[in-house]
């Protein structure tokens, strides 16, 4: 079986890189199948099959000897003993910094799961800006691994189709990698929406004969058209893919035998001119969408696609789209940067390194954030749709959307923003808070004795990068204000969880707590929070541990209680400490559950039902179900309970919440408990009337306090209304 893999890999290279080492990628293939001979894939089979599988989806891009040779050899410094030295000595030292910047940082401790995301991706990304063929080589590896994903556990296919969604589908647009990108979307949501992936594609095997007939029907008016005229073209027709059907379906909140722009037609022709000559017959054939004609010819994206794009109606009264193009925009369009960056006998061939400039920025923005900020900014910067807004020399600038007249000063230059007084987009004097449009023209205005930018700005401005730069500029010209501010939110933390904020006058606890959060000093932190780098909320977070402990040190050398003290573990006669972390009163020996009406969890008042052959039954006391405390009748049978100082290790709770109908917010709330490191052990939402949804998800929480900042996060999310406690 591995050499039958072997013989197609090198097939494909034959076929996409004729001018490949063939000797050099032997050894490599060698090198690495001892190196993994122990090792298997979750599926059972051997692990060599996996960078073999890499290795000729690199090829397909057209890479070269050294690219394919990394791709067999990506996982050796990551899952075998193999060193870096070892690899530059076998292969030269180009081979072992492309391997180097594909291996994740899995052997490093990190603090939080976006630490160690942010700092895999700020990796990446470095090792992007030397040598593009780093991300091309790791998009490949990402790609296998989602089609092999059947194998993983539930969990596991939820995490990486999530972050595959959020980074890796994107990053292939960005880069101009549509065929890659449809097809990393459309695994993902195969594990993230089952059920609507399911259903799609059985509407289209039910329809397949209909939607051939149809695309047929269209192929031969359009190729009878332009061969009468004798434009030389290809034409052929496909149904969009599976993801894009299912955003249509959210955004517009219609079923798919609603749709009707399902198909999609390309003409791919020699010139450009013939380009604008084919787009003329299609329009004199078809009638024309309003709206919905676009020209990515002469303003090309960011990422290099070149198209011009356009919607019309059939006869039948279907609409669908033409994308018409060169031979050389279509080869741009399917496989993106690899196109223009070919490695042909070792010699890059010329590429516009401004179209990489994206790159250096993202190194930029993630000094001074957080790294849960960083990689939500990630998304927004990258990975949201562009605006395209033009200097008044008409330089093209592309943007976030939705960004402002802030935004574009500083992506011109901070020193631009900094001394910004005012702008004029379209030669109109507008608002610092003016959304930007596609074609929109922008001048900022500067002074010398501008004061420099307002902290208003950070809730105005949309892009990572103009927020990042007016933070470094608190941070450099107001550190006295920003050490004055940060210890008012510091110490206004405190108070809220109940914790005296003199305690951080002991130096014990001071240095602690600098230790853990990497500061020299308290006015450090307090500068860190002022101007923005850090928020007081996950400050104190993360010294939770201390500060109990010093807290509870205080509490034993002082006769002044503190507000949060814990209670004893039998705070009254005949008390007993359950196994469930809940302390009983007077009953020595008994079951306890939680009630599933009300998913009771720690820092919750509660009280306890004495049930017929289940023990005691433990209620939230606002739980409509605990009123019966209150009857005389049953009055024997509910006793006094209450949460032990440690118990379970966690508890089972849940949430309805009710939002507006949207695109994209299932996978919001997923990707906060992702970030929360909460175990979700069942999701599911559906759409009600009028444009409003409800998304029932039940969760392990350890905590009031936990909970509370799941409740806290996910009211925050776009669209979010209402949010109720439920049943677990």
């Amino acid at each position: 079986m591995q050499d039958e893999l072997f013989d197609t890999m090198m097939r494909t290279i034959r076929r996409y890189a004729p001018y490949a080492d063939e000797t050099q990628i032997r050894k490599a293939y060698a090198f690495a199948q001892k190196r993994h001979e122990k090792q298997k894939r979750k599926s059972g089979e051997p692990y060599i099959i996996h960078p073999v599988a890499v290795a000729e989806i690199v090829a397909e891009m057209g890479l070269d000897t050294d690219a394919i040779t990394s791709a067999l050899l990506h996982d050796c410094l990551e899952d075998t003993a193999t060193s870096y030295s070892e690899l530059a000595s076998e292969f030269g030292d180009t081979v072992a910094s492309l391997v180097e910047g594909v291996t994740k940082l899995t052997r490093v401790e990190y603090a939080s799961l976006e630490e160690q995301q942010m700092e895999n991706l700020r990796k990446m990304f470095l090792a992007m800006s030397r040598d593009i063929r780093v991300i091309l080589i790791k998009i490949a590896d990402r790609l296998h691994n989602m089609r092999t994903m059947q194998y993983q556990t539930p969990e596991k296919q939820i995490s990486k189709s999530m972050e595959t969604m959020e980074i890796y589908a994107p990053l292939a647009h960005r880069l101009g990698m549509q065929k890659i990108k449809w097809e990393l979307e459309d695994y993902s949501l195969q594990y993230l929406d089952p059920e609507n992936y399911k259903k799609i594609i059985d509407y289209l095997e039910a329809h397949k004969e209909t939607d051939e007939a149809f695309m047929r029907e269209v192929q031969q008016t359009l190729e009878n058209r332009l061969q009468s005229v004798g434009i030389k073209s290809t034409i052929y027709g496909r149904i969009k893919h599976v993801y894009s059907i299912y955003r249509k379906m959210q955004v517009q909140g219609k079923d798919i035998d609603e749709l009707y722009d399902l198909y999609a037609f390309r003409v791919l022709v020699d010139t450009i001119p013939d380009c604008y000559n084919v787009l003329g017959h299609i329009h004199d054939l078809y009638n024309l969408v309003p709206g919905r004609f676009k020209d990515y010819i002469s303003t090309p994206k960011p990422n290099m696609y070149q198209s011009l794009h356009t919607t019309v109606i059939g006869r039948q009264g279907i609409p669908f789209e033409v994308q018409i193009r060169t031979w050389d925009m279509h080869q741009t369009a399917e496989y993106g940067v690899a196109a223009h960056w070919k490695y042909k006998e070792g010699i890059r061939t010329n590429g516009d390194e401004q179209q990489f400039e994206w790159i250096r920025r993202l190194l930029e923005t993630q000094q001074d954030t957080e790294a849960e900020d960083y990689i939500h900014s990630l998304k927004v910067d990258m990975f949201d749709d562009e605006v395209f807004v033009f200097t008044p020399r008409g330089k093209v600038i592309s943007l976030p959307s939705g960004s402002t007249p802030i935004d574009f000063a500083y992506a011109i230059h901070s020193a631009v923003g900094n001394s910004m007084v005012g702008a004029k987009v379209n030669n109109r004097i507008a608002g610092y808070d003016l959304p930007l449009h596609n074609g929109d023209i922008v001048e900022i205005l500067t002074s010398k004795s501008a004061k420099g930018p307002s902290r208003d700005w950070l809730s105005i401005c949309k892009s990572n990068q103009a927020r990042t730069k007016i933070k470094q500029w608190f941070k450099k010209e107001r550190r006295e204000e920003n050490v004055a501010r940060g210890k008012v939110s510091f110490e206004a933390e405190l108070h809220r969880l109940g914790y005296d904020p003199s305690i951080m006058q002991g130096d014990e606890l001071r240095n602690a707590v600098l230790t853990k959060l990497s500061f020299e000093t308290l006015d450090d932190l307090y500068a860190a929070i002022g101007y923005g780098g850090l928020t007081s909320f996950k400050a104190v977070s993360r010294i939770k541990d201390e500060l109990t402990r010093a807290d509870r040190a205080h509490t034993k050398s002082s006769a002044e209680q503190l507000p949060f003290h814990l209670p004893d573990q039998t705070t009254q006669k005949g008390a007993v400490f359950a196994d469930s972390g809940v302390i009983v009163e007077d009953i020595p020996s008994c079951m306890v559950k939680f009630a599933r009406c009300c998913t009771p969890v720690p820092g919750d008042d509660i009280v306890g039902f004495i049930t017929k052959g289940y023990g005691v039954s433990v209620h939230r006391r606002d739980c409509p179900n605990a009123a019966g405390a209150e009857d005389p009748a049953q009055a024997g049978r509910w006793v006094h309970v209450e949460w032990a100082p440690s118990g379970i290790e966690s508890f089972s709770t849940s949430l309805e919440i009710a939002s507006s109908d949207r695109a994209g917010l299932f996978l919001d709330i997923a990707t906060i408990m992702t970030s929360l490191k909460i175990r979700v052990s069942e999701m599911s939402s559906r759409t009600l009337p009028e444009g409003k949804a409800v998304t029932l998800m039940t969760f392990q929480v350890h905590s009031r306090d936990e909970l509370d900042t799941v409740l806290a996060r996910v009211r925050a999310v776009p669209g979010v209304t209402d949010i109720k406690r439920g049943r677990a």
